[in-house]
């Protein structure tokens, strides 16, 4: 690792002027510092040795392929190992580990989002939510607008307006999105994808996890556009700096091992001799041992060692500001050596501001060659901020402390070296290990007899015993004595068997201390579950592992974060000076078709870029959960769920199942206040109904009992009538018959006169009717004469 080795670096004055840090000079002073901190072959504790050898040692311990010598050097006596027939691959116990972190790393994906914040995107942002407000407050007066005149005044007609403010602020953080932002979004998605940047991130997680660190660089040139590329540690270079991200270092930089023919291609304006001392000067740095000679290459006179560095530094913009015979004043750009003299009769003063520059360079180690060292033509640049520059190398070392990284791996080796001991006395005890034999007592034997005249000599004894498992004996001799080989057959153990078994027991428990200091238990790899364990424990047990490695994943993302960013920059230069920046804009895709328009203006915005980690499976089923404890009360609907689900952040879905469950409440209870006006109504129209029928009843009730009574009128008149007139014939009968009988008796007495008859002693009867004379109850006899 990186260790204080005594000496000081003796780096140029970065006071000196501008055209003193562009000199050819300058930058070899810069190159020879860099060198000199980081080789020192002479003292042989250079930082960049002390790098390469421990980073080899532990990508070897990562892939299981780790030096032998110090296991035999365990065993050996003397470095006499002639005694041995041991097998020294090591066991391949880390590599299990670090598969376990890395691999499971590839499944937290995430997603780049891209928030304009510059003063016209703002503004925009703004008038969307006024205008929103506007339609929320005025939504009835809309209503009553749109029903009577047909006109909808709505300022975002087709989309449903916000009920509330906590809606309203819900749709600004998931569905509100300008159209430059989901552009630029797709547009640094698309520059990951052009440089395989998900193959890449894998890269980098594995040095994160094996290594403490991980670095990654960002380029761009007019050829490729902007390129990602991967920068392994082991080469890499930087100046000193406490901080687990590096965002203090003022130089970067990495070695390389180039072929002599590409070193010519990138700079093809050296001489032929230049190029020739180069070659022969460099080559035999090569013979540096820096992998410990593990490895297998040969010499290569045609391989060179070239140092690619970047240094920060400042200038200064330095203007001249004249005030013009009008009064109005203008400002020359001038070089930062510029300065008038302080005279009030001057109309011209000076104005400077000192920003932070990048300057690029490449020597040959060996040559002491400086072949580049000049201003760099594509620097980063924030745009809130542009007197900084942001470094073209990304690297992070979360455990990183006084220059010592540690990594998940480096806590590991202690305890793997202690497996492969373990595993290899294991071997030597299995070697010398003996199967289980027998001991047969002769004596005990001779004491026997079968009764039958035969002897029970040794081998009828072993057959018995292998056969049947069964042994004959005599407690007694022939003598009446005790027999002390009463037992003439007995097992003998096994040799080995318990050294083994405490070997067995020592390898377990190397590997749960393995387990114990990394954070990785078996939870988390499944390796051997606890049969009576509850499911809740186990993924318990697996998020406390998930939370011992969180800061490797906080690295990875911090990478994704810088490099997204530089890639956001980096945008303005592509569309403004690439070649290729029409054939970059149509590659965005046909989702965002609608915003080519607003791209080509990119320049004009500024954006702020950040990283949104999908949830894993354990924070998706918490939210999974919820969602079924909803559907199942009916508390949300499957649209709601459909919109649930699609949102990434799991704070936002929470919040958003919150406020559906809230706005399902209450339209369920409007509903439900509805369906009670309406069932009263329905019973009031139908207490109404009934009332009207019960009235209609009664009206048909008396109408045919009035009927009645008028037939019953009209027949009792008719009955009158017909009696009156039945009485009234009755009558003029009787009447014409007792003026008949009355002309007959004043006849009759006529002719007894005539003839004067004997009179009667008895009065003559009357022929009057009786009773014919009442009618309707009324007797008429009271109206006759007198």
């Amino acid at each position: 690792m990186a260790e204080a080795t005594g000496y000081t670096t003796q780096f140029p004055s970065q006071s000196v002027d501008d055209a003193t840090k562009a000199s050819e000079k300058y930058g070899l002073e810069v190159a020879r510092g860099i060198k000199n901190e980081w080789f020192r072959k002479s003292a042989g504790t250079g930082r960049f040795l002390q790098n390469q050898r421990e980073f080899h040692r532990l990508k070897l311990y990562a892939r299981g392929e780790q030096s032998i010598q110090k296991y035999k050097d365990e065993f050996s006596i003397n470095g006499d190992l002639s005694y041995l027939n041991l097998d020294w691959k090591p066991v391949p116990i880390i590599p299990k580990f670090v598969d376990i972190v890395v691999n499971g790393m590839q499944d937290r994906l995430f997603t780049i989002k891209a928030f304009a914040q510059d003063p016209s995107s703002t503004k925009k942002r703004t008038d969307f939510v006024e205008m929103t407000l506007e339609d929320m407050n005025t939504k009835d007066f809309i209503k009553q607008v749109e029903t009577k005149l047909g006109v909808n005044i709505e300022n975002f007609s087709g989309q449903p307006t916000p009920e509330s403010d906590e809606e309203l602020e819900l749709h600004m953080q998931i569905g509100y999105k300008q159209a430059i932002e989901l552009a630029h979004e797709q547009a640094i998605d698309n520059v990951f994808k052009r440089n395989h940047y998900y193959e890449l991130k894998k890269r980098l997680d594995y040095d994160q996890t094996v290594l403490g660190i991980s670095c990654a660089k960002h380029t761009f040139n007019n050829t490729d556009g902007i390129k990602l590329e991967y920068v392994d540690p082991a080469n890499l270079i930087y100046s000193y700096t406490e901080d687990p991200n590096f965002q203090d270092v003022y130089y970067f930089g990495e070695i390389k091992q180039i072929k002599s023919n590409e070193l010519k291609k990138q700079f093809p304006e050296l001489s032929d001799e230049e190029f020739e001392d180069c070659v022969r000067r460099s080559s035999k740095i090569n013979q540096y041992d820096y992998t410990n000679n593990d490895s297998n290459d040969s010499y290569d006179s045609n391989t060179l060692t070239v140092m690619y560095f970047n240094y920060k530094t400042w200038e200064q913009s330095v203007f001249k500001i004249k005030e013009t015979s009008s009064g109005a004043k203008k400002a020359i750009k001038k070089d930062d050596t510029f300065n008038p003299p302080k005279d009030q009769r001057t109309r011209f003063e000076r104005v400077a501001q000192a920003r932070e520059v990048i300057y690029e360079g490449v020597m040959v180690l060996g040559a002491n060659k400086l072949l580049k060292w000049q201003k760099a033509e594509n620097m980063v640049r924030p745009d809130s901020n542009v007197n900084t520059v942001m470094m073209n190398y990304v690297v992070s070392a979360p455990r990183f402390y006084k220059g010592k990284i540690e990594s998940l791996v480096s806590r590991m080796v202690t305890y793997a070296d202690l497996i492969q001991l373990t595993h290899l006395k294991l071997q030597q005890v299995i070697q010398r290990m003996t199967p289980s034999g027998v001991f047969v007592d002769a004596d005990g034997l001779s004491e026997i007899d079968l009764g039958n005249g035969t002897n029970y000599n040794p081998q009828e004894a072993l057959n018995l015993y292998f056969q049947t498992g069964s042994i004959i004996g005599r407690s007694m001799t022939v003598d009446g004595d005790a027999n002390p080989g009463k037992v003439p057959i007995q097992e003998l153990p096994g040799g080995g068997g318990q050294q083994s078994a405490l070997l067995i027991q020592s390898y377990n428990y190397y590997l749960n201390m393995i387990r114990d200091v990394t954070g990785l238990n078996e939870a988390r790899d499944g390796s051997d579950p606890d049969p009576h364990a509850l499911v809740g424990v186990q993924k318990l047990a697996a998020a406390n592992s998930n939370t011992a490695t969180r800061h490797i994943l906080h690295s990875s993302m911090y990478i994704t974060s810088e490099l997204a960013e530089a890639i956001s920059i980096r945008l303005k230069d592509v569309l403004a000076y690439h070649p290729q920046r029409d054939i970059f804009i149509k590659s965005l895709g046909r989702f965002t078709v609608g915003a080519l328009k607003e791209i080509n203006n990119i320049h004009l915005h500024d954006f702020g870029v950040f990283i949104e980690l999908d949830p894993d499976e354990d924070e998706k089923q918490l939210v999974e959960n919820n969602i079924q404890q909803a559907l199942s009360k009916d508390q949300i609907q499957l649209e709601d769920v459909i919109d649930i689900r699609a949102i990434k952040n799991i704070k936002l879905a929470n919040q958003l199942l919150k406020f559906r469950r809230a706005k399902k409440a209450a339209a369920d209870q409007v509903k439900a206040e509805r369906n009670i006006a309406a069932q009263s109504q329905a019973n009031a129209q139908a207490a109404q109904a009934a009332e009207m029928a019960k009235a209609q009843a009664e009206t048909v009730k008396v109408e045919s009992k009035m009927k009645l009574q008028e037939a019953q009128k009209n027949f009792d008149i008719q009955k009158l009538e017909t009696e009156a007139r039945t009485k009234k014939e009755l009558m003029q009968f009787e009447f014409d018959l007792n003026m008949k009988l009355k002309q007959m008796e004043l006849d009759s007495k006529e002719k007894m006169e005539l003839s004067k008859p004997v009179r009667s002693a008895k009065p003559s009867k009357p022929f009057e009717s009786k009773g014919n004379d009442v009618l309707g109850g009324i007797d008429l006899s009271r109206f006759e004469p007198k």
